[in-house]
């Protein structure tokens, strides 16, 4: 789910080298916009802490854009954009469904289970290669093949709030600003 179409899957072949020589993980790749305009979206974290810097943002996107120009991949105009995945943040690769397990998330899948393809819950963790989940009205723990997922993002939660205020502060205490005097 890094990338979801046959074009996303070839930019994160050039993409993703490029970011682990910089310790970097792609979580998602995505080129959206129609024929005329169209923009190049990469989100990446650091694999150690799955943090990112504004700073680090930078340096993948001048290495992805060496690449992108020599490789030429994608016709046209188009407006390179790398981020942090954000809070709220899709889960494309198994293991985040283990990191954040205990908060909510949306799912989706490309094919009908029990009759819907849409589940809301709280994430159980991983069984193998499907996703663990504990979904709003049922008793038992669903379980959802990986494989079958088309998309999946964190719900947006004051739990999550507190999170990721907590990762910011702690990220602030190991890199305090020198303070200059008058």
């Amino acid at each position: 789910m890094k990338a979801k179409t046959a074009e996303d899957r070839a930019l994160l072949e050039l993409i993703e080298p490029v970011a682990e020589s910089q310790g970097l993980e792609i979580v998602r790749v995505r080129l959206m916009g129609g024929t005329q305009r169209r923009r190049l979206q990469i989100m990446a974290e650091r694999a150690a802490d799955h943090d990112i810097a504004v700073e680090e943002c930078a340096r993948l996107s001048r290495a992805v854009s060496e690449v992108l120009d020599a490789a030429d991949p994608i016709s046209g105009e188009y407006l390179l954009e790398v981020s942090s995945p954000g809070i709220d943040r899709p889960l494309t690769r198994l293991s985040d469904f283990e990191l954040f397990e205990g908060y909510e998330a949306r799912l989706e899948t490309d094919r009908m289970i029990e009759g819907r393809k849409r589940f809301k819950g709280v994430l159980a963790g991983t069984d193998g290669d499907n996703i663990a989940i504990d979904l709003e009205g049922e008793e038992d723990t669903a379980l959802i093949p990986f494989a079958w997922l088309s998309d999946a993002k964190l719900v947006l939660t004051d739990e999550l709030l507190k999170a990721g205020a907590e990762k910011r502060a702690a990220r602030n205490d190991n890199n305090p600003t020198e303070e200059t005097e008058d």
